[in-house]
Parts: structure tokens; sequence; C-alpha cells
């Protein structure tokens, strides 16, 4: 007997397809509402579809309280089955497809990340890939990739990253960099100097001159006054127009660095969080999507 002879033979016993559907999307959102949207369908229909599904298995799948449910014990169990059953089928059909290829695959990432790291590798990207098309989508917001406005990002942070497939692409360090021209050779030359100032939007984790000032042991060093930016670009910009000397990413002003535009004269860094390459698994089951992301993991990463 064959395999199929022998699926056909046993004949699965499953609760109905849509009862499973509306089950696995309200335990997801953990709410009737959402999973509604999702499934283009009434509140009410999701409801009757778990209640349907309850009652064949004789069993509780949701804790209704006032506004909000919550997951039984069995609910728990059945969940994580039911959820990568379905993002199974989701990328397989993806994979069969002759529409997973997009006419163009959009990558997302932070206005600076993407002026300093993606446009420069760009072309390295269309010489190995000249059969996918790639668009550079730079905002400093972020874009919430099941919403089709991007396929693939860039996110910096430790994560988690709900809902997405993340891998680590590249450590961030930060440190002093100032125009040669200023002739820095040691900490010390810091009290003659201008110091250029980035306002962190996240103040309790910024890579600022209080946080070198603490790690360098130069209790003296006055770093209240100076220029203020609120765009590290162009804290950079100052820095490189001999303005002063700023604490800046060394990932991101390596260009201008190479280039002598820019030096680290001394230390200490400061050690930044990870950047991330992050797409759903849906998106990753497409091949344009895949070979964008291992362009980021094997060029953008090392340039």
């Amino acid at each position: 007997m064959n395999e199929i002879d022998s699926s056909i033979a046993r004949r699965r016993r499953l609760p109905p397809l849509a009862a499973l559907r509306a089950f696995e999307a309200a335990a997801r959102h953990l709410s009737f509402r959402r999973a509604a949207h999702e499934l283009a369908v009434t509140p009410t229909a999701v409801s009757h579809q778990i209640r349907l599904l309850e009652e064949t298995l004789g069993l509780a799948l949701f804790a209704r309280h006032v506004r909000r449910v919550a997951l039984t014990e069995a609910g728990f169990r059945l969940y994580p089955t039911l959820r990568d059953g379905f993002d199974a089928f989701e990328r397989t059909i993806a994979e069969l497809s002759p529409q997973s290829r997009r006419k163009a695959v959009t990558l997302t990432a932070t206005t600076l990340f993407t002026a300093r790291r993606l446009l420069p590798a760009l072309g390295a990207f269309r010489t190995r890939h000249p059969e996918f098309d790639l668009r550079l989508h730079a905002a400093d917001e972020v874009v919430d990739l099941h919403s089709g406005l991007a396929d693939i990002a860039v996110r910096y942070g430790a994560g988690p990253f709900e809902g997405l497939v993340a891998e680590p692409l590249l450590s961030e360090r930060f440190g002093v960099l100032c125009s040669p021209q200023l002739a820095l050779s040691q900490p010390a030359d810091l009290k003659r100097t201008t110091l250029l100032h980035t306002e962190w939007k996240r103040r309790d984790m910024a890579p600022d001159w209080r946080r070198w000032k603490s790690l360098a042991g130069l209790p003296d060093l006055a770093i209240d006054e100076g220029p203020r930016f609120t765009e590290d670009g162009h804290s950079l910009q100052a820095a490189i127009a001999g303005h002063g000397a700023t604490i800046g990413s060394l990932v991101l002003a390596n260009p201008e660095i190479e280039a002598g535009l820019l030096v680290h004269p001394f230390g200490p860094v400061i050690d930044g969080e990870t950047y991330h390459v992050v797409a759903t698994a849906e998106n990753l089951a497409c091949a344009d999507v895949r070979a964008v992301r291992d362009w980021l993991k094997e060029t953008v990463a090392l340039s």
C-alpha cells in the first residue's frame, strides 16, 4: 500500500477547518475582534466557530472575561500545533505559487543606516542578483512588516521582534569621532575642543558624552556645552566640517573613517545593541526576499 492509499484508509478525524482557523487567529491575537478583522468576518462569526470547536472537542479553549479573553490549559496546548501547521502551509503554498516573486523587494531601515551601509553596497546586490529589483525605504519610524509597506527590514535592538524571523547582522559600537584637522591625540585634548551632542530618543541608553566620560575616567570634562543635533547624521557632518568632536557610530561612520574625513583618535568605546535583519516567515518563503537577506548578512555586515 502506498502512502496515498494509507492516508485515505485512515481518514483523519479533524474539526472543521474554519473553526481551527478562527481559533488560531483568536489565540494569536487574544482577541475575537482582531481575529475577525484578519479573517474578514464578524466577531460573532469567530465566536460561533470557536464555540463549535469547543463543542466538538468537549473542552473550553478560552476563558471569557469582560473585554478580554484568555487561553485555557487546553487552548495553550492546541495553539502552537495549529500555529506551526498553518505557518508550514503558508510557506509551502508561497513557494509553489508562480506569483511568489515580487516585482520588487522593499527593504526598510533607518535613514542613517540606509545612507551609510545600504547605498554603498547596492551595486553589489545588482551585480549578484540582476533578476531581482530592490527598493530602499529609509525611515526612522518602525514599519509594520505585516502591513505590506515593506518586505524585509533592518532593526536595531535586542528584540524580541514579535511575529518576525530575526537574524543578527552586526553589533554597534560608539566612540569619539572628529576631523583629523583637530589633531586630537589623547582624551585630555577634549578639554580644548567643542563637544557636539546628539539628542538620542532613548536617553536612558544614549551613547552620549556622559556615558563616555564615565568610561574614560574624566570627571572634570565639561560636557554640558556645545551644539546639539536631533539627528546623528547632522552631528557627524558637523564633525567632518571640523566644528568639534562627537560621540558617533563607528559602524555607520566607517566610510568617512576609511576616506580620512573622520578619525577615531582614542577610546574608550561604548558597546551598542545589535542590528538584525527581520522579515515575516511568509516573506522569507520567497526567493527574492531570501536573496536580500543573504546579501545583508554576507555583504552589508562586512562592508
